[in-house]
């Protein structure tokens, strides 16, 4: 009989989120500790952690390595979460998995969250295939997240550090650096992307206390649209090779790319040097087969094209209204209307995003998130005329459909998709 993966999953919605390792580490140990038979890259981030995840499985399998990759959340299928060399796992291994870790949690002991219960099934999965490697992104924050059971993974990277879950986090800036550094381990290489000073004296500070390599590697330089070059420095001790340089093909949109790609090399040429075989025609191949679906993807409706992006808080934002401005700047079209559908959840800070995207003229179309806690598209329409007055048109939908159908009435425009990867999620899936 078929196991419904929802049906095994929703119950444990009731336990929400709940940061800490203790039911993690019991849940584990019952099953083995699979965890300990498996060696990680660790990766963590407010954003472009998932990308960079991409760029690293995508390189692995490229170079021959029976690669492992965990990410969340997923889009369209649970089975996106799991993959092993590029390929989701199947509906029914995912089903047999969450059911035998059902089967260890100890009814006695305080209950595991649906995060905790689904890293268990990832990480038996893959001790069980015996990977070579398993690309790790942490769920949430870092220290306390269900994947920093890991005692000394290969390497770890903290690709970014912005405001984003303050409920969970903190709320200041320093406060979520201390939350992303407890991924590093002692002696373990520690990669670092571009941080505000203030995270990354924080996060050097605990790095060096773990005596910890840290490696902060420039962005790529763009050479032309989709073409990119990175150079290869030796930095601080640690043991990366003397200088040279990669040029490849960027397959994922926007120039924040060039440091995603970039730490993703970084970690790759570090894994170089212990030993792993790499070579520079598996980077060049494997970034350029990367797939990273629902961020910065060009899609369709009916037939016209649209942008899609999950942009859900300000550094995403940014990144995302570059891109469209650089879209815009690059059309043949003297007077091209940017037109947001847009929709956000309730615990995100609304008024930073819609600051960050909105620019006079535009068009701003508002939709519910489809069975998620979603902002009031109401009160998302009132705050976005009170920050952008001289916006064209702000109107609000119950669906998408009809969001979309009046978002194509004009012309000529950019369709864009974006607040929240759920909402990207449900769209992908129809």
């Amino acid at each position: 009989m078929e196991i419904d993966i929802d049906a095994v999953l929703e119950p444990r919605k009731r336990f929400g989120v709940h940061l800490g390792l203790e039911r993690i580490e019991k849940l584990l140990k019952n099953l083995g500790n699979p965890q300990d038979r498996v060696r990680v890259i660790h990766v963590a981030g407010t954003n472009g952690k998932g990308s960079v995840c991409a760029y690293l499985s995508s390189v692995l399998t490229e170079a021959g390595y029976k690669t492992g990759r965990y990410t969340s959340p997923h889009l369209v299928d649970w089975t996106e979460r799991i993959c092993l060399r590029e390929r989701q796992i199947s509906s029914s291994e995912l089903a047999n998995l969450l059911v035998e870790v059902q089967k260890a949690i100890d009814s006695q002991e305080e209950s595991p969250t649906q995060f905790e219960v689904f890293t268990a099934a990832a990480w038996l999965y893959f001790a069980r295939q015996e990977v070579d490697v398993a690309v790790v992104e942490v769920g949430l924050g870092g220290r306390l997240d269900a994947t920093n059971v890991c005692k000394k993974p290969l390497v770890t990277i903290i690709s970014s550090i912005s405001r984003d879950h303050l409920q969970q986090l903190g709320s200041t800036i320093s406060a979520i650096a201390k939350e992303k550094a407890g991924i590093l381990k002692a002696g373990c290489p520690a990669i670092i992307g571009q941080l505000p000073e203030e995270a990354e004296l924080v996060v050097r500070e605990y790095a060096n206390k773990l005596q910890c390599p840290v490696i902060k590697p420039s962005p790529a330089k763009e050479l032309s649209s989709g073409l990119a070059l990175i150079e290869i420095q030796q930095q601080n001790n640690a043991e990366l090779p003397i200088s040279k340089s990669i040029k490849y093909s960027l397959p994922l949109q926007g120039e924040v790319q060039l440091i995603n790609s970039a730490l993703a090399i970084t970690a790759l040429e570090i894994m170089q040097q212990q030993g792993w075989q790499i070579s520079q025609n598996a980077i060049i191949q494997g970034i350029a087969k990367t797939k990273w679906p629902g961020r910065m993807q060009w899609s369709t409706w009916n037939g016209q094209k649209l942008l899609v992006d999950g942009a859900h808080n300000k550094a995403a934002a940014e990144a995302l209204r570059n891109y469209v401005d650089r879209v815009v700047a690059r059309s043949n079209q003297s007077q091209v209307r940017v037109t947001w559908v847009m929709g956000m959840l309730s615990t995100k800070e609304h008024g930073e995003v819609l600051t960050t995207l909105l620019r006079p003229n535009d068009e701003l179309h508002l939709v519910p998130v489809p069975a998620r806690s979603s902002a009031d598209e109401s009160e998302l329409a009132k705050l976005a005329q009170n920050i952008c007055p001289q916006l064209s048109l702000c109107q609000t939908y119950s669906d998408l459909t009809s969001a979309f159908s009046k978002a194509f009435s004009s012309n000529p425009h950019l369709v864009v998709l974006c607040g929240s990867l759920y909402l990207v999620g449900h769209f992908l899936k129809k």
